[in-house]
């Protein structure tokens, strides 16, 4: 199942998608526009179904703006049909076109095809705001700034950074990052976290907030 979020000025359409994908066992989200929530619900999704002809907030100038951040695909909805509009929608960073009027079986052709690539291709960056980590090289980037992270301070940022808003125990970080066969115990975790803090403080962040009895969660 994959998490999707659809935007469209037209509830139309957006019921169609919704019912439509929802069959395929997938969770939508529907926003008839750019709503101020959107920002929150982007790092958790697995693709996005954008309108390019919207008021206020265009696709295309919504694109342009979230692409630095989002490594998810992004699929233009238009009724535009030349082709410098689709070439320009794909030099934004879009991944894909669906042209309206679209079939059911169409839309859903194109967004599984999309889905099982993402599956099958690993990501070489993964953004949550202006956080980057690139998996590749197992760095961290603060803008263009990189920080100095060790092994266990980069996989414990990645850990809460893939699970935005998850709270996550001591017990719980290190037997995620460590395994049960770690050497040494979850009081690590603490002086981890602190570390990590201090590093993201320098670049003038603070990603990480503590819940009191319970753990830590990436809040940014």
């Amino acid at each position: 199942m994959a998490r999707i979020l659809v935007i469209d000025d037209d509830n139309e359409i957006l019921i169609l998608i919704k019912n439509t994908l929802q069959k395929d066992g997938h969770e939508i989200i529907c926003r008839q526009g750019i709503t101020n929530d959107i920002k929150e619900r982007i790092p958790q999704c697995d693709l996005i179904l954008l309108d390019v002809m919207m008021p206020g907030t265009d696709g295309y100038s919504f694109c342009r703006t979230i692409r630095n951040y989002v490594d998810c695909p992004i699929l233009f909805l238009t009724a535009k049909g030349l082709e410098e509009d689709v070439d320009f929608g794909l030099s934004l960073g879009a991944d894909d076109y669906i042209k309206k009027p679209f079939s059911i079986v169409e839309l859903r052709a194109r967004v599984n095809a999309h889905l099982r690539r993402e599956q099958r291709e690993k990501h070489s960056c993964f953004s949550v705001g202006n956080i980057h980590f690139q998996l590749s090289s197992r760095e961290v980037l603060v803008n263009d700034t990189k920080l100095p992270f060790t092994k266990s301070e980069y996989e414990i940022s990645l850990l809460l950074a893939k699970n935005h808003g998850q709270t996550f125990s001591r017990e719980q970080i290190y037997e995620a990052v460590f395994g049960y066969d770690g050497e040494s115990d979850e009081s690590a975790i603490t002086e981890h976290i602190k570390n990590i803090r201090k590093k993201f403080a320098a670049a003038d962040t603070a990603p990480i907030k503590t819940v009191w009895g319970i753990g830590y969660r990436w809040q940014s």
